[in-house]
């Protein structure tokens, strides 16, 4: 990577989070009447839908407090965050058992509740980041508090929440992909002690459970001890997945010196990439199978957003940190694809959604699960890495 690339990359990744992805966020989903976020965004802005995600409120929340404590200190950013944090406070808990709703009215009213606790993972990191803003020890203890929540449920869910029988018990690789980045930015934020104990036991049963190196992926679900399951659900391999827990795990070898975690990671990140990246087409594909069989859901070779910001941070920081110039190559390919056909140049920020060739197949920028989380992340990481 030459160092006119890289000069390239730090000017993209820092203009189009500060000059267009933030601006566009603030602009049109700020509720100034009823607290928190409306999401729910046309092309230009437009509010499609009132009703607010829990997930994406928590996400803004972090984000916002995130640039604050580490770009620079906006007070418009630290009052926002603070707004979406009241919002939070107020509406997304129920009170009844203290978990976190997953979708609520524009004035808070609940919706409904999910059987997985990822609100509660997302709600801790902001905690966590006000906390790092502001000094407030409340701040601080509601993260604590959000974090057990998390792994309360994740771990031992209760039979009422749970999706399947017991006649075929499967985990998800989202758990414990979950557990490392929320406990490295707890450990980041506030000093959580036992950090280091739930990112050594996530990553863990990643290696353990969801790696097959006789078939070379990273399996999304697999039986309660890491069977393999030869069904739709147990052959499914989401390449974006693997490649956000992939750095996940390469930032964690680098944060201790660790070459063995940023080989683990790079490992994950190769299989993710061959069994991922489309061809024919480019970018990365949803969903595929472990055995190269068809795939049971529709959307499978659909280009989403999400998995094109993962790979872009992990291959950027494979070649970072290995200086393996296959990773330079993969980094390349990956942005250069996704800048091609993500990006609204009339309106600012990207499309969520594309055909396998590239084409749109809806104008829509957020969504109850689209919102300023993925991209903005990928463009202060990458940002980042291009300076180092």
């Amino acid at each position: 990577m030459s160092p006119d690339r890289l000069d390239q990359l730090r000017g993209v990744y820092r203009d189009g989070l500060l000059g267009d992805t933030l601006p566009f966020w603030t602009e049109h989903c700020v509720d100034s009447q009823h607290g928190g976020f409306m999401m729910s965004l046309d092309r230009d802005g437009t509010v499609l839908d009132t009703d607010k995600g829990v997930w994406q409120q928590c996400r803004f929340t972090w984000l916002l407090a995130e640039l604050y404590n580490n770009v620079q200190p906006n007070q418009q950013w630290l009052d926002l965050a603070q707004h979406g944090c009241d919002f939070i406070d107020r509406h997304c808990f129920d009170p009844s058992d203290g978990r976190m709703w997953f979708h609520v009215t524009r004035d808070g009213e609940p919706i409904r509740k999910r059987r997985y606790a990822f609100s509660e993972a997302f709600a801790a990191i902001a905690y966590g980041e006000l906390f790092q803003a502001t000094g407030d020890d409340s701040y601080r203890t509601k993260a604590v508090r959000a974090f057990e929540g998390f792994v309360k449920q994740s771990l031992h869910p209760k039979a009422s929440d749970l999706k399947f029988t017991g006649t075929r018990s499967m985990k998800g690789l989202g758990v414990p992909m979950i557990t490392i980045i929320t406990a490295q930015e707890l450990r980041d934020s506030i000093g959580m002690s036992d950090a280091n104990e739930w990112i050594d036991r996530s990553i863990e049963t990643i290696r353990r459970d969801h790696m097959r190196p006789e078939l070379e992926c990273v399996l999304e679900n697999v039986g309660p001890d890491g069977q393999f399951i030869d069904h739709f659900d147990g052959r499914l391999i989401n390449p974006g997945h693997s490649i956000e827990g992939a750095w996940f795990i390469m930032n964690e070898g680098k944060y201790r010196s660790d070459t063995e975690l940023i080989q683990l990671g790079c490992r994950m990140l190769d299989w993710s990439w061959q069994r991922g990246w489309d061809s024919q087409y480019g970018g990365m594909l949803y969903f595929v199978d472990a055995k190269g069989l068809p795939v049971q859901e529709y959307w499978h070779d659909m280009k989403f957003w999400w998995p094109q910001n993962e790979t872009i941070i992990a291959t950027l920081l494979a070649y970072h940190l290995t200086g393996d110039t296959k990773y330079a190559h993969w980094h390349q390919l990956i942005h250069d694809w996704a800048y091609s056909h993500f990006p609204d140049r009339q309106h600012g920020e990207w499309y969520g959604y594309l055909h396998r060739d590239g084409r749109l197949s809806s104008p829509v920028k957020g969504n109850l699960w689209k919102g300023p989380f993925h991209l903005p992340r990928m463009q202060l990481m990458c940002w980042r890495l291009a300076e180092q």
